[in-house]
């Protein structure tokens, strides 16, 4: 496994209406990192995500994308290597196909151009094919919403996925497609990708991660492996 450090969060803080929600937090994702995030509800996992995707304003902290400090000239080359996956896939309009193309009319990803091969391989892995492409969005289920979220976000290429409980409204089969999902596009280069999970289920966590954050009341509080 690689030791490249691709992000690095350093006492990073947010207050809102005098509470403290994100309190000095600081983590490393290093390449080939599988990372479960844990706690309880109102712990600061989603706001954690969403921070390190910069979705969300911090007070105060850095973030380091390799070794270079996050500033707004960087923001969109870092946006398009950092990518945040919701719990429930949004709202989007059109056929599956048409939803898959909206991203790469991005000025950041002009000069890739729609893989329907490459899609339609990745679909055979979770029991779908071509004509999966041609399904209205609204007329899907909630877990093949999903998988059209992940096959967005993985045909750019990131190199991290910050995934916030993205089978938490899916049954078991359908979580495993997503997992499948996950697991190939890490795969495919262990040394140059990493992800953060966030998971409330400790048999997933043992599946798809390799170490686990605790996190509470704001604050990381200890790092481990699944199953110790």
């Amino acid at each position: 496994m690689s030791h490249d450090v691709l992000l690095r969060a350093v006492d990073l803080t947010r207050r809102i209406a005098g509470r403290t929600l994100l309190d000095h937090v600081g983590l490393e994702l290093i390449a080939g990192m599988r990372l479960g995030l844990v706690g309880p509800t109102g712990s600061g996992k989603s706001l954690l995500l969403r921070s390190l995707a910069l979705l969300e304003p911090i007070d105060s902290g850095q973030l380091f994308w390799r070794t270079e400090s996050v500033s707004s000239d960087r923001a969109t080359r870092y946006r398009s290597q950092v990518i945040y996956v919701h719990q429930r896939a949004a709202g989007f309009e059109g056929t599956v196909e048409s939803i898959l193309r909206q991203p790469l009319q991005l000025k950041i990803h002009r000069g890739r151009s729609f893989d329907r091969d490459w899609i339609i391989d990745q679909l055979a892995t979770v029991s779908r094919d071509a004509t999966f492409l041609d399904q209205p969005h609204e007329q899907l289920s909630g877990g093949e919403s999903q998988i059209v979220a992940l096959l967005r976000a993985i045909q750019l290429s990131p190199c991290i996925l910050l995934l916030d409980e993205p089978t938490s409204a899916l049954d078991r089969q359908s979580a495993r497609h997503v997992e499948s999902i996950v697991m190939r596009w890490y795969e495919e280069k262990p040394d140059g990708r990493a992800f953060i999970w966030v998971s409330h289920d400790p048999s997933q966590a043992d599946r798809v991660c390799d170490s686990l954050i605790t996190m509470d009341a704001g604050q990381i509080q200890r790092l481990q492996h699944p199953t110790s």
